[in-house]
């Protein structure tokens, strides 16, 4: 894992800062999610302790050490930044006084993180491993980038309306960020893994809208987490490279082949955390035959999503078989993608009888079949992908 500083993950960086800020106004428990995150940041930073012993006797939990102990400075700094601003983000105040105050969060927050990378420079600059300083810098504009989008934040009075001019932030970084790869690659960036992540990223916001208007189903500040969380593996993980496209791509059924699927893939994730939710929230009343409050509006929320995210996954499919034909001979080729494909498509065509049957009544077992549709999701994308056990027709979209 390492950052590379190329115009396309500055820019994935700050997107990444701005939908991470409108997730924290979304959400109508801000100081709960803030008091999580900040746990989180504190257990990344001790597990890199961890692996900074393990680093004395074996080298390779070095970059770990690096990884870990930067992502949890730059979640605390996150936090307690956000904190500061919502602190003083009151209905009551003016956008003027707003404005000042967010001037003077970022400035303080650049010198004085400025001030601790330089310390942490100085007196680490012999131990840390040959990345570290492109990582620190990467967090440094993404805390940065973070600051900027939280103070503009506090400066609208409803945390709502702040949370939609983040998102849409988020979303036009993004698309420039599309765009400026899509020039630098010449072709539509879909090949491989970083740009189907930074696709996915762009895609986020417009079925969150389609889903808010059409379907009902709202959790927007889960749609910018997803965003942020989709976004992270551009600019950190994966190869910025540009690649050849091979003749196997260069078909018609290219595009629209891979776009349904990052589509279905984006709308079967909000799926999979409408479940998740189902399944942390207690349990709904039954009024006659109906269930009412508790979980029992994330189970129909899951439903919906599903019932949009499984044509799209069909069709993906029945695209990919075409396309097989067309550029190796056959409908189907047993590659180990395809067949995590058909696994995916499978796991929520059970969900889709098991809801037929049951209706609403096994919410419990419903959404774990929609995780683990998910899982099986995660598994056609990145397993299938990056694995060495399984070489593949698909080795080329790594």
């Amino acid at each position: 894992m390492e950052f590379r500083p190329t115009p396309v993950n500055w820019m994935v960086l700050v997107a990444m800062g701005a939908y991470m800020a409108a997730a924290a106004a979304y959400s109508n428990r801000r100081l709960r999610v803030s008091i999580v995150l900040l746990i989180f940041g504190l257990v990344v930073a001790a597990l890199a302790g961890a692996f900074r012993i393990a680093a004395i006797g074996q080298p390779k939990f070095l970059d770990l050490y690096e990884v870990f102990i930067c992502t949890g400075i730059i979640i605390c700094v996150a936090v307690v930044l956000q904190l500061a601003v919502t602190t003083f983000a009151k209905p009551d105040r003016k956008p003027a006084a707003m404005l000042l105050v967010a001037a003077a969060v970022f400035v303080a927050t650049y010198f004085l993180v400025a001030l601790g990378y330089l310390k942490f420079m100085q007196r680490s600059i012999n131990t840390i491993g040959p990345h570290t300083l492109d990582f620190i810098n990467a967090g440094i504009l993404g805390l940065r980038a973070l600051a900027v989008a939280l103070a503009l934040g506090a400066i609208f009075k409803g945390p709502r309306r702040a949370g939609t001019i983040l998102f849409i932030t988020g979303f036009l970084v993004s698309c420039a960020g599309f765009v400026l790869r899509w020039i630098e690659v010449d072709h539509l960036p879909l090949q491989n893994l970083y740009e189907v992540f930074l696709t996915m990223g762009a895609l986020m916001l417009p079925i969150s809208l389609f889903c808010r208007r059409a379907l009902r189903v709202g959790a927007e500040w889960a749609d910018a987490v997803l965003a942020a969380v989709v976004l992270f593996p551009v600019a950190m993980v994966f190869n910025p490279d540009p690649q050849h496209l091979p003749a196997a791509l260069q078909s018609p059924l290219f595009v629209p082949h891979v776009a349904t699927y990052l589509a279905a893939y984006v709308v079967l994730g909000k799926a999979a955390v409408q479940a998740f939710g189902c399944l942390v929230r207690r349990p709904a009343a039954r009024v006659g035959e109906t269930l009412v409050g508790g979980s029992a509006s994330r189970e129909r929320a899951t439903y919906a999503m599903v019932c949009f995210g499984f044509p799209l996954l069909t069709l993906g499919l029945v695209l990919g078989a075409w396309w097989g034909k067309l550029a190796w001979g056959d409908y189907w080729n047993w590659d180990p993608k395809e067949l995590w494909s058909l696994v995916s498509w499978l796991v929520f065509l059970a969900y889709l009888h098991f809801r037929a049957v049951r209706g609403p009544r096994s919410p419990v077992l419903g959404s774990v079949l929609v995780l683990a549709g998910t899982a099986c999701i995660l598994i056609t994308l990145l397993w299938a992908n990056l694995s060495r056990l399984f070489a593949g027709l698909h080795s080329y979209a790594t």
